[in-house]
């Protein structure tokens, strides 16, 4: 039985790129009644009926998933923000990059449009995660070839708040790739969206690389809650405090004695970083267990 991979889900068909063609398959029934579907990135069995017809038969086991936007077997997020029209909340970098780490996938994080402004501040709160962090530019190319190196061989899925310039990067890392690239609203600080699926593309050197509509698509809500105890595992700055604080069940809040906190104060870990994992420790605080069993 011919394998593949998803390159494409749209309009009930998946396209699956073998090692000579891509294949238009439907999925069989047996996925709607299992209550599972295939996503982009996913490799796959499949098979051709006697007219010609591709159905999808076994997923193969996945790395990790995201339900919105809808791809599995992600090597990296590249997290991308600006410090220029439009600006970014570093709090919205921070949601994506805890979701990622969750599912068990890496980030790289790139403080975009820096021929226009450096980002200092953001170039400084994110290098105190343990990320790569790089300086990019689709106008002067400074950093494209340090991401391209980072990416090699690996899938990947970029995604920034509208406008930030992700379609111009991609068009600049990948030639040919040909992303509609989206103006950017003087009165809102905002870009249009260009992006209206996941779809992968080959960029050569066994890189796949994923465009997705924006910061907005990757949605706590839709993902499997987080437990409020296990939230600082998902940022990585804070593991080598976790354990020696003086309580055991420290929230890294407001208590005596947490080594978490003492970090922040000396600014070993970025007091932005703590303030989203608060805000974000609220949120988890919030979902109760047992409703949802």
């Amino acid at each position: 039985m011919p394998k593949g991979l998803i390159v494409k889900a749209l309009s009930g068909f998946y396209y699956v790129k073998t090692e000579d063609e891509i294949v238009a398959c439907r999925a069989r029934g047996k996925f709607r009644l299992d209550g599972v579907s295939p996503l982009v990135g996913d490799y796959v069995s499949f098979d051709m009926t006697t007219d010609g017809k591709g159905f999808v038969q076994a997923i193969e086991p996945r790395k990790n998933l995201f339900i919105r936007p809808a791809v599995a077997n992600v090597d990296y997020l590249v997290l991308m923000c600006a410090n220029v029209n439009p600006v970014t909340d570093p709090f919205l970098v921070d949601r994506v990059a805890v979701i990622a780490e969750h599912a068990g996938c890496g980030c790289i994080i790139c403080v975009n449009k820096c021929d226009l402004e450096p980002g200092d501040e953001l170039f400084e709160i994110f290098s105190s995660t343990g990320y790569p962090v790089i300086r990019t530019s689709a106008v002067t190319g400074e950093g494209v070839e340090e991401l391209k190196d980072l990416i090699r061989g690996k899938t990947v899925a970029f995604a920034g708040n509208s406008g930030v310039g992700k379609s111009s990067l991609l068009n600049v890392i990948a030639p040919g790739y040909n992303v509609s690239v989206g103006e950017v609203s003087e009165s809102l600080g905002r870009g249009r969206h260009t992006t209206r699926h996941v779809e992968l593309f080959d960029a050569g050197e066994g890189t796949m690389i994923a465009d997705t509509p924006g910061f907005a698509s990757f949605d706590l809500t839709q993902m499997k809650p987080i437990k409020k105890q296990e939230l600082q595992q998902d940022f990585p700055e804070f593991r080598p405090f976790i354990g020696s604080c003086r309580f055991l069940d420290c929230a890294h809040l407001k208590e005596p004695g947490c080594a978490v906190l003492e970090a922040v104060e000396d600014g070993t870990i970025n007091p932005s970083r703590h303030k989203s994992y608060q805000r974000l420790y609220e949120i988890s605080a919030q979902y109760k267990e047992w409703e949802n069993k």
